[in-house]
């Protein structure tokens, strides 16, 4: 069964609002095993509101309309609604008399224009509102349907919870087409999409091959990384679970220390893990970032039991008073070296990571904007450096520095664990980031993650 979203209001084309609701009854469709191949949104114009909803109409099964039922000139979905169903509108009673009932309770006055929501296109069901004046629509049109829903996302989740997914559910047994579809994020840092794309393509053919169940899809997230959503279509959901779990195996067998996590798993959670596992501690020392990786960190519940602290070493002379950096240029490997073992002995910490570099808009050091150069020194006397150079303008700058170097730390814990402790010596130098190649500018092209 495919059904698709119709947003309705022109404050949404003008970017004043977010269509939230757009993406709650995707979800939930999902969960419904109903297919959503269509999302659109259209502004306050019957004619437009018509046009979209006959497009809708041609090419799925149902529709959700989202909005323009309230009592002003300009909610119009319900003359729309009973334009495509050919018939007019009649007013029902029992909902004038409930709208009327709601502004007795409240004492006060309702304006006659709020007699509009009692308005119905004949052959409608009406879905009785609870939270608001509104109440919902369930339209016939032939063997076709559209499901008119208030815009205020509680009460559209409410009714649509109530009324329309159990309208769904009957229309799909009678069709035999009752069913899950449930999607798995696994999260990766360190590849560019194009590389992602070109690790999982025998993957996705061989998918294709086998009837595209479960399915790959490449979201491009920024700052957060190259997301690989896995989307598995099933009788209930531990069928659906138990395919994403194989799927899931199949992405990270390809992908390797890429993949950081899964869902809402966040780097600094998967950091945290594995300090938590080593039983290990971490101190920080930032200087371009200020502080926003200590912040990240202290997001992760229990941070206590494994970060010691930060120091936020932007002055120079903080970095060399109180951290031990050598005189000289504080934008380089022996300044970031030197920053992540005096954060390492000052907190008394088994590991320490460290960040300096160039945010920009002006080079510093004869390094240009992007130049960002990450430390670390752990209890078994290994010392190294990368070298990043990142895209974007001060900000971004930023935020890429602060996850690259959570990378650079997770990938060490991780290799760390798996392989006997390097003997002390001078600090080893990487140019490559947290993931293979240099940061490329160009959005999704950027290793580290977009």
């Amino acid at each position: 069964m495919r059904v698709e979203v119709l947003a309705v209001g022109t404050e949404l084309l003008l970017g004043q609002i977010a269509d939230t609701n757009g993406a709650w009854l995707g979800e939930q469709l999902a969960l419904a095993g109903v297919d959503s191949f269509f999302h659109q949104a259209v502004g306050d114009n019957q004619a437009r509101i018509v046009l979209a909803l006959r497009t809708a109409l041609a090419r799925s099964d149902g529709v959700v309309v989202c909005g323009g039922l309230g009592p002003t000139h300009d909610d119009i979905t319900r003359q729309a609604i009973a334009e495509v169903m050919n018939v007019g509108l009649h007013r029902d009673p029992e909902v004038a008399e409930r709208i009327a009932g709601l502004f007795t309770a409240r004492r006060r006055t309702m304006p006659d224009s709020n007699l509009r929501q009692a308005d119905v296109p004949d052959g409608a069901t009406v879905i009785p509102q609870q939270l608001g004046t509104a109440p919902g629509l369930i339209c016939p049109v032939g063997n076709k349907v559209v499901y008119a829903l208030p815009g205020v996302p509680y009460e559209l989740a409410e009714m649509f919870t109530r009324a329309v997914l159990p309208d769904l559910r009957r229309r799909q047994a009678q069709e035999g087409l009752q069913g899950v579809i449930v999607s798995r994020v696994v999260r990766t840092w360190g590849l560019s999409e194009s590389r992602v794309g070109e690790l999982l393509q025998p993957r996705v053919a061989a998918l294709d091959a086998e009837g595209a169940n479960p399915t790959i899809a490449l979201l491009a997230s920024g700052i957060e990384g190259i997301k690989v959503r896995i989307t598995a279509r099933a009788t209930d959901t531990a069928a659906a679970a138990a395919l994403l779990q194989a799927e899931e195996t199949q992405v990270r067998s390809l992908l390797g220390e890429a993949v950081f996590g899964v869902d809402a798993e966040t780097m600094e959670s998967a950091v945290a893990a594995q300090l938590q596992v080593r039983g290990a501690t971490l101190a920080l020392a930032e200087s371009l970032t200020g502080g926003l990786v200590g912040s990240r960190l202290v997001g992760v519940p229990g941070a206590s039991t494994w970060f010691r602290g930060g120091i936020v070493s932007y002055a120079s002379d903080v970095k060399f008073d109180l951290l031990g950096v050598p005189e000289g240029p504080v934008v380089g490997e022996a300044a970031a070296s030197a920053m992540a073992e005096g954060a390492r002995r000052v907190l008394g910490a088994d590991v320490g990571l460290s960040l300096t570099g160039v945010a920009g808009p002006e080079p510093q050091d004869g390094r240009p904007p992007g130049t960002v150069f990450i430390g670390l020194a752990d209890a078994a006397g290994v010392v190294s450096c990368t070298e990043l150079h990142l895209p974007g303008d001060r900000e971004r700058v930023r935020q890429l520095a602060c996850i690259s170097a959570l990378d650079l730390l997770r990938r060490h814990l991780t290799r760390s664990a798996a392989a006997p402790a390097a003997p002390a010596g001078p600090a080893a130098r990487s140019e490559a980031p947290a993931g293979g190649s240099e940061a490329q500018a160009g959005g999704s092209e950027a290793p580290a993650g977009g």
